[in-house]
């Protein structure tokens, strides 16, 4: 199970409840994007990704933004079959990766079996008491409470997608529970859909230093229904992104920094194979070998609705400007999206100190994500036309 390093390598024990792949395929300007809202900790693997790349190419869809919820109670996807790395040992897990890749596709394609001309309606409001900051010990702490919604409505006025955008860690259940479960993302999800008969899907914010805090000591499902009922709220408000015609930009790119550990250093190899597992550990040293490579995604819809993914579990006060610089009718931020490396905390939260901005679980070179953000910022203005090199 992924989340807790405490567990090692202990097994699941079973489904609390289901873990879904939502999809929504939208096309415009000639061009095809697969949105994928994913219950697991993180997105698969960096092979994974290729091949589900590769075959969402090959049925024309070019660019996806597959996003995972970051639960703590879903499965590890960093094995591979080889030896010392999973073959053998976890040969369940290996199995179950072929499985999640095909029933990822399997839903995009089903969404891209259903595309019809559709309206966008979208907002971005602050809600307060739903999240707190778990790192920083100095005042005011950074807390991004910004609740996005996208609702896609088609032509007879029925919403056929509902995109919800929200930054809190999925941690609510305790770490000795050993069932697979979506957290209170998986009840926020079912009480939208059954109170609006449309699918929904969830994009993690910048939650890399954002608890979420559940109100007079309520369980995930509670602290689900509640966000959901404040969803509901703000849809009330919502009104139609006016647009002649659908544009759609995409931009992606991997960046390479320097790691702040020294991963060849066996001693080091060996702590962290004694806080994790060893299989674990062997698949992240590949990974790492050449530098930290995160992924940025960068979409604008018709000139006014803004994505920006990063591959890992970003804090909060990078989202938070990067929103107010983007000047957008709404700015969607989603972490854990399209891979999966880690904490980027911001270059005074590394000053600061503590889980999260340390190199134990941030090895990223200082100013890594500073730097992600003014590129995501620059995207965003070369596709709205406001600079042109």
């Amino acid at each position: 199970m992924w989340g807790y390093g405490a567990r090692h390598d202990a097994l699941s024990q079973g489904m609390l409840d289901p873990l879904f792949a939502d999809a929504l395929v939208v096309s415009g300007s000639g061009r095809k994007l697969a949105i994928v809202g994913l219950d697991l900790g993180r997105t698969p693997s960096e092979r994974s990704l290729e091949r589900i790349n590769h075959r969402l190419r090959a049925a024309g869809i070019e660019f996806s933004f597959i996003a995972a919820s970051h639960t703590h109670h879903g499965p590890v996807l960093e094995l591979s079959n080889e030896p010392g790395k999973g073959q053998g040992r976890f040969d369940a897990a290996l199995r179950y990766y072929q499985q999640l890749e095909d029933a990822i596709v399997e839903a995009v394609l089903e969404a891209a079996g259903k595309l019809e001309p559709a309206a966008l309606e979208a907002a971005v409001v602050p809600v307060e008491g739903f999240n707190r900051n778990r790192h920083s010990k100095l005042e005011p702490k950074p807390v991004d409470g910004d609740l996005g919604i996208l609702r896609v409505v088609g032509a007879a006025g029925k919403p056929i997608a509902v995109i919800v955008n929200f930054a809190a860690h999925p941690t609510l259940l305790p770490a000795s529970r050993l069932q697979f479960s979506a957290d209170w993302v998986g009840a926020m999800k079912q009480a939208l859909r059954e109170r609006t008969g449309a699918h929904v899907l969830f994009l993690q914010g910048a939650s890399g230093d954002l608890s979420a805090a559940p109100a007079g000591g309520q369980d995930y499902r509670a602290f689900g229904e509640s966000l959901a009922q404040r969803t509901l709220a703000v849809m009330d408000t919502l009104e139609p992104v006016s647009r002649s015609a659908a544009s759609l930009e995409v931009r992606e790119e991997r960046f390479r920094f320097r790691s702040r550990v020294d991963f060849a250093n066996p001693l080091l190899r060996a702590l962290y194979a004694k806080a994790f597992f060893p299989e674990l550990i062997a698949n992240y040293l590949d990974e790492y070998k050449d530098g930290i490579q995160p992924r940025l995604t960068v979409v604008l819809l018709n000139g006014e609705i803004g994505f920006v993914g990063v591959s890992g579990e970003v804090f909060c006060a990078h989202a938070i400007r990067l929103k107010q610089r983007a000047r957008l009718r709404a700015l969607f931020f989603a972490g854990c999206t399209n891979g999966y490396h880690q904490y980027f905390p911001t270059i005074e939260a590394v000053a600061e100190g503590g889980y999260g901005a340390d190199p134990a679980v941030s090895p990223v070179e200082i100013g890594a994500g500073e730097r992600l953000m003014d590129a995501a910022l620059v995207w965003l203005y070369r596709m709205a036309g406001r600079i042109r090199d």
